[in-house]
């Protein structure tokens, strides 16, 4: 019998009567269940309760860390160095590859909450009629066929088929997106009325905002509306983003490359005479050298200093890469309530029937279901957000909501009811008189008014509902001294004006999404508002050019394009979507090749912000679940801070394609010196410890400048770069080539130049390192400006570059001069003359690679 809870899924019951749902489910409203059947119900339901499945556990998470080529690598060049004595270096490389373990585990753990946010969403008691009694029980005890009781304030404890409401309506925008609450009835739906739509239905996890209702519970736990989203969010794919994409391409190509070189070096050595305690010494050397060991912590590091950047700009990011891939995002999909527009409805609008503006005013006041009350000697209004903006309507108009509810003291109220679709009130005057007023839609006002143009007033109507905006009708009459709701359907009002509202865009707003539009970023709204509304806010912000050329697809029109949302992609505001088109949009898009970033605030959000490269939840209005999916949390729910997040993205991502830039070269030198010491049958000029002493020490004083770079002038001016685009450019390839065999051929001719000259293995091996690092640091001053020559780029003050500068040259005297790092790291004190070459490979360094950006600047492909 449709409208019973079978174990797969819940029929839906708003196509049913209430007469029909109650025999489905073998319930009587007053009655009940009882104690014994919904004992046996909840063994065959299970309970009402929320439990996903907690997949790994944390030990598999964190050892899935380590799956990864480089690692692998590591781990055997660190096991290979601890077999042949070298326990420090060992050491050093363990500790790198537990770092980065750890960094993982922690940003996947976070991903998690959002299936514990979604657990917390049902509440922890109801009210439910059992054996002819009401009682409260655990919530998730309720089984289908349960008759609850529901009130305002309440959470809804499961999802419900409406049987009887008062004045009954419900805060759906947690599932459905819709800023306003929603109006309840018990009247029978067809078939294909939509989630959002569904006015006879309440969900598990909405909050009742006004009225009582009985209802009955018909479906429980992983079969209610919430469960199929925490099914989606569980199931949903988390993407990985281009940045993470990028590396993990990088590190298995340069294992790849690593293992080959690696095995012919080894080989040669042993043809050509080379010990094998020799010829391991120099694989060692050769992946310690060619694997960029500090890269992962040096790119979290920068990632974090991008994330430091953004807190001030009102942006948390919970998933370091994220910083990254908001510089690279191509398209927003973005909410409408409270992120585009300040989640506060105001009044427009007041059309007035001739000397009637006040008194719509003063009828807007009176005829209210919001409260008022004193808070820090003021008088604020509580209750629905289309009525408060009537208070603060007539307050803008210099009226005291107080004082006329003082003045005109209620005598009879008719609440709103959506079967009616309008509210009466009758108010006392002081000269014993009565007055009454109407409010509601337009059309039921009408119907009960006299000597009016109705026409014309529907014309009105009419022109500002194209303009995105709500529409109330005021209308007074004398009141009897009978119930109101027995004078209401006399038509003898007289009519006194319409009130036209609309949640105002943020202006901040506006200016963001003109910024996201320069910077070649598509702005998207999704929201689950109507379409005429999204139409007015996204051409009043700027998504589009005018609201009469928007193109608006609703949640009916995606289904029916039958799965087939190519052509939905092309499109910039959608209205009236369900979560599982949400995520259905988010995947279109990219599919076709977009980096997509999605902000949400509801539960219905959680498996599209999860599924998005970047999902942005709001942090002041939104709910656990959102932030739990999220990569990033916005602190004030404002667009304009997504906005300034992608800019800072755009920044951290220069800076590290400037990092990676940077220290490759230093990789492929140290690796071809290796390569080349063995093919040579020389003798090798730097030695592991002096390589891992080298990768370490400049990684983080000199590289770690980097993160510190200001972002260059006209970066929210400049086109997204493509989702395809390498890390490494032909042009920074090149470069990084030149840079690496430079410092091959500098540091064998500083060896064999401080050996000629009668220096021991430890001095020519000093001098060797000493060239590294110059090298290194002429070569830094060029990466600030990776496109364009030093002096034509003028980057900004960066105090940490010559703080950075400083540390390392402290650092190389030390292991030059200091007696214990000549020990440690078989070093010894050189003169004059090898630093002076040092010095010069550095300048030669700067100079090729400055003349190489003249020639070559503006070239395609770079």
């Amino acid at each position: 019998m449709p409208g019973i809870q079978t174990p797969a899924a819940p029929v839906d019951a708003y196509q049913l009567s209430t007469v029909e749902v109650m025999a489905g489910l073998g319930v009587s409203a007053d009655r009940g269940l009882s104690s014994t059947e919904a004992a046996g119900r909840l063994v065959r339901f299970g309970p009402n309760t929320l439990a996903p499945e907690r997949g790994a556990g944390r030990v598999r998470r964190f050892l899935a860390q380590l799956d990864n080529p480089l690692i692998y690598v590591l781990l055997v060049a660190g096991a290979v160095t601890a077999a042949f004595g070298g326990l420090v270096d060992a050491g050093v490389i363990a500790g790198v590859v537990v770092v980065n373990a750890v960094i993982g585990y922690v940003q996947e753990s976070r991903a998690r909450k959002a299936l514990d946010a979604l657990s917390r969403m049902v509440p922890a008691e109801a009210a439910v009629v059992r054996d002819g009694e009401t009682r409260r029980v655990p919530a998730a005890e309720l089984v289908p066929g349960d008759v609850v009781s529901l009130a305002a304030g309440d959470q809804v404890p499961a999802d419900v088929r409406l049987v009887d409401v008062r004045a009954f309506e419900v805060d759906e925008s947690v599932l459905t997106g819709e800023s306003l609450p929603v109006v309840k009835g018990t009247d029978r739906l067809p078939g294909a009325t939509g989630l959002a739509d569904r006015t006879n239905t309440a969900h598990a996890g909405t909050v009742v905002s006004r009225g009582s209702a009985l209802a009955v519970v018909v479906a429980t736990g992983a079969a209610t509306q919430l469960g199929a989203i925490e099914r989606m969010v569980a199931g949903t794919e988390a993407v990985a983003t281009p940045l993470t994409r990028k590396l993990a391409g990088f590190a298995r190509q340069l294992s790849a490359v690593i293992v080959v070189v690696a095995a012919v070096v080894f080989v040669v050595g042993l043809s050509r005479g080379m010990p094998v305690a020799e010829a391991f010494t120099a694989v060692v050397a050769l992946a310690v050298g060619a694997i960029p060991e500090g890269l992962p912590a040096a790119v979290s590091i920068v990632l974090a200093i991008g994330v430091v950047r953004m807190s001030r700009r009102r942006a948390v990011v919970r998933h370091l890469p994220a910083v990254e891939t908001l510089g690279g995002t191509t398209v927003i999909c973005t909410d409408k309530t409270g992120t585009l527009t300040e989640n506060r409805m105001t009044v427009t609008a007041v059309v007035s029937a001739a000397g009637g503006e006040d008194e719509c005013l003063v009828a807007g006041v009176l005829c209210n279901g919001a409260t008022l009350h004193h808070e820090d000697g003021e008088w604020v209004a509580d209750g629905d957000p289309t009525e408060t903006a009537l208070f603060a309507a007539a307050r803008a108009a210099g009226m005291d909501p107080a004082a006329l509810h003082q003045e005109f003291p209620r005598a009879d109220v008719l609440p709103f009811e959506s079967a009616r679709r309008l509210m009466a009130t009758v108010h006392r005057r002081h000269d014993g008189t009565r007055v009454g007023y109407l409010k509601g839609a337009v059309e039921e006002v009408l119907a009960r008014c006299d000597h009016l143009d109705a026409e014309a007033v529907l014309r009105h109507q009419r022109a500002l509902a194209a303009d995105g905006l709500r529409v109330l009708a005021f209308a007074t009459f004398d009141p009897t001294t009978a119930p109101v709701e027995t004078q209401i359907d006399s038509p003898h009002a007289t009519f006194l004006g319409l009130q036209a509202m609309h949640d105002p865009p943020r202006p901040q707003a506006v200016r963001a999404v003109a910024a996201c539009r320069a910077a070649g970023v598509r702005v998207k709204m999704i929201t689950g508002d109507h379409a005429d509304t999204a139409r007015a806010i996204a051409a009043a912000v700027g998504i589009v050019d005018s609201a009469a050329e928007a193109r608006v697809l609703t949640g009916v029109d995606l289904t029916n394009l039958d799965g087939d949302l190519a052509e939905a992609a092309g499109a910039d505001v959608f209205a009236r979507v369900s979560p599982e088109q949400k995520l259905a949009l988010v995947k279109a898009l990219q599919d076709r090749g977009h980096v997509v970033a999605m902000t949400g605030d509801g539960v219905n959000d959680a498996p599209a912000l999860r599924r998005a490269d970047i999902g942005v939840a709001m942090g002041a209005g939104g709910t656990d679940a959102a932030r739990g999916a999220a990569d990033m949390v916005l602190l004030d729910d404002d667009f304009a801070t997504i906005e300034a997040a992608v800019e800072e993205g755009r920044g951290v991502f220069d800076n590290l394609r400037r990092f990676i830039a940077w220290t490759v070269p230093t990789n492929i030198g140290e690796g071809l010196v290796i390569v080349a010491a063995v093919l040579l049958g020389a003798t090798l000029p730097i030695v592991p410890v002096q390589i891992l002493w080298v990768n370490m020490t400049t990684a983080v004083f000199l590289g770690l400048t980097m993160a510190f770079e200001p972002k260059g002038p006209g970066i929210m001016s400049r086109p997204p770069r493509p989702p395809d685009r390498p890390l490494l450019t032909r042009t920074l390839l090149w470069r990084i080539c030149m840079v690496g065999a430079l410092l091959v051929v500098a540091a064998f001719v500083a060896f064999r130049w401080e050996i000629a000259a009668g220096g021991s293995m430890a001095e020519a091996r000093a001098t060797a390192v000493n060239v590294f690092v110059c090298v290194q640091i002429a070569y830094l001053f060029s990466c600030r400006s990776l496109d364009h020559p030093l002096l034509s780029a003028r980057p900004g003050r960066n105090p940490a570059l010559w703080l950075g500068i400083g540390l390392t040259v402290g650092l190389q005297l030390l292991l030059t001069y200091l007696p214990a790092m000549n020990t440690l790291f078989h070093t010894a004190p050189v003169g004059p003359g090898a630093w002076l070459l040092a010095l010069g490979a550095g300048a030669t360094a700067f100079v090729l690679v400055e003349l190489d950006k003249v020639l070559r600047h503006g070239r395609p492909g770079s």
